[in-house]
């Protein structure tokens, strides 16, 4: 989906975002969060994973190189969308990653036609979703506290892009994978296929 370069390292490795796609990259997914979660906020494993992982949600994987470093989970309700767990490894914090990580999420979710996105922020980070999203914390919902960090609710606009997915999407673009929406599938190289043998018949 998205790929950066550290322009102050031009031989490193570089930071690429995708979506999860494989049993590996949901593996990957687990073990940053359990790093992040678990290992450096002491959160209990049972909530950490909370039983919404695979039923209704998209993973995106921020590697740097090979390496895992980053995660975010979306889930998809009815007019928006929402975006938590999001991690970065303690050692690419400071680095490019947790932005490309949260753009790709905000671009995916775009992407798919949403115009509203939400996430549970801690409040120690809310300045930096205000300052660089826009975020607008939801002023008439409380605060809550979970795993003992305090949490804000924060709303973002979204503005979905011309070929953003709908109803009168092309069918083969539906039925490409999530978030790969603009590179051909195997089912239309499949079908490409039929078709020549039918004009060759």
């Amino acid at each position: 989906m998205t790929v950066q370069s550290d322009p102050m390292r031009p031989n490193a490795p570089r930071y690429e975002v995708r979506v999860a796609r494989t049993l590996n990259d949901l593996m990957q997914v687990q073990t940053v969060r359990s790093l992040v979660y678990m290992g450096d906020q002491d959160c209990p494993y049972e909530e950490e994973f909370d039983g919404n992982d695979l039923a209704g949600a998209t993973h995106l994987l921020l590697r740097y190189g090979a390496e895992p470093v980053g995660v975010v989970r979306m889930r998809w309700f009815g007019d928006f969308a929402k975006m938590e767990r999001l991690a970065v490894r303690k050692e690419h914090r400071g680095g490019p990653g947790l932005l490309m990580l949260s753009r790709a999420a905000f671009e995916l979710a775009a992407r798919k036609g949403y115009r509203k996105l939400m996430g549970h922020a801690q409040v120690r980070g809310e300045a930096f979703w205000k300052r660089y999203f826009k975020g607008r914390p939801r002023t008439d919902r409380p605060r809550f506290s979970f795993s003992d960090y305090d949490y804000v609710e924060i709303e973002f606009d979204l503005a979905p892009p011309a070929d953003a997915i709908g109803l009168d999407t092309d069918p083969f673009v539906l039925l490409r994978p999530e978030g790969d929406w603009d590179r051909p599938g195997v089912l239309e190289a499949r079908a490409g296929l039929n078709d020549a043998r039918e004009l060759a018949a």
